[in-house]
């Protein structure tokens, strides 16, 4: 919970349980003036929601997206409370994979609910960012919405960076020399990165709507510069998010090319060898046949001849195959 008082904060954390929920409600009504109350939850019940929700003022329908957290970003308003819905975004490098949770805020006069699911919380880097300057606390409950915001869009930039550096690696291993198919690493990437622009397009017309929605008051004016920033570096995340998704097509056509060339060279390499084969076989094949009156049969040299021919014709197979690149 933060007060804004001389510039400093104070943070008050505890689990929802009834006791809880009956201090931080306390507290909230407590607030002086020009004060106001952060309350951040993590996997909440709607039990331990509703407790809060009546009264915080918030809308039946806003408390069955924060729990359920099956949401697309959007921005909606109930009343006085401002309900903003975002997912949350990091890269694991372990498992070359990028991992989704979700978020809701709900942002009223005098308080600041964040309701998060997943395993990485943006709302605890933007409680450090505020201690570490709580100045800007002066702007109210607008100024917690902004450092959760701009948290989670640098978030975004950074899994974006990670996930360039893993295309990078994977374009050298398939324009190296090996003959590896990366095909399914490919498709794999693919799928992480549909699932990061998934979380990051739909935000982008929300932060422009966010910022002419946040009202004509003093301190609203004074901190739409920072929302336009966020808004200016989520929409560089969504440029770099497509450039992966164009680039990844790309090299996934170039790994079907490389692919189809390898079996091509495949083709030609049996075709050729069948045909030196061939040429042995047929010499072969023409005597052996049991026929009493054939050239040649009772010579002495003819079986000699028939492997020197068989020798000689495979051999000048062999060099023209190999001077044109079948081999």
């Amino acid at each position: 919970m933060y007060e804004e008082r001389s510039g400093r904060s104070e943070a008050v954390e505890c689990g929802l349980d009834d006791e809880a929920c009956r201090l931080v409600l306390k507290r909230l009504r407590g607030l002086g003036d020009g004060a106001f109350g952060w309350v951040r939850l993590v996997d909440p019940t709607e039990a331990e929601l509703l407790q809060l929700a009546d009264e915080l003022g918030l809308h039946p329908l806003a408390v069955e997206d924060a729990v359920h957290a099956r949401q697309r970003p959007k921005r909606e308003r109930f009343g006085d409370v401002l309900a903003v819905a975002l997912k949350t975004l990091w890269y694991v490098e372990e498992e070359a994979a990028v991992e989704t949770g979700e978020m809701m805020l709900f942002v009223g006069p005098r308080y600041v609910l964040t309701v998060h699911h997943g395993t990485v919380d943006p709302a605890a880097e933007a409680a450090r960012r505020l201690d570490a300057d709580p100045s800007v606390l002066r702007h109210g409950p607008l100024a917690v919405l902004h450092a959760v915001l701009d948290s989670a869009v640098d978030a975004y930039g950074e899994a974006a960076e990670k996930v360039r550096a893993e295309l990078d690696r994977l374009e050298d291993r398939v324009f190296s020399s090996s003959r590896v198919d990366h095909t399914e690493e490919i498709y794999s990437l693919k799928r992480e990165v549909r699932e990061f622009r998934d979380a990051v397009q739909p935000l982008v017309p929300v932060l422009p709507g966010l910022v002419g929605g946040l009202g004509e008051d003093e301190r609203s004016a004074t901190v739409l510069p920072y929302f336009r920033d966020v808004a200016d570096h989520l929409h560089r995340t969504d440029i770099e998010v497509r450039t992966l998704d164009e680039l990844l097509n790309s090299v996934l056509d170039a790994q079907q090319a490389r692919v189809g060339t390898w079996q091509n060279d495949d083709m030609r390499r049996i075709s050729a060898w069948a045909a030196i084969f061939a040429v042995p076989t047929m010499v072969a094949g023409v005597y052996g046949m049991n026929f009493e009156h054939m050239p040649e049969l009772g010579w002495s040299y003819g079986y000699p001849l028939a492997v020197a021919l068989m020798v000689i014709a495979s051999g000048l197979l062999h060099r023209a195959f190999r001077r044109n690149g079948w081999l």
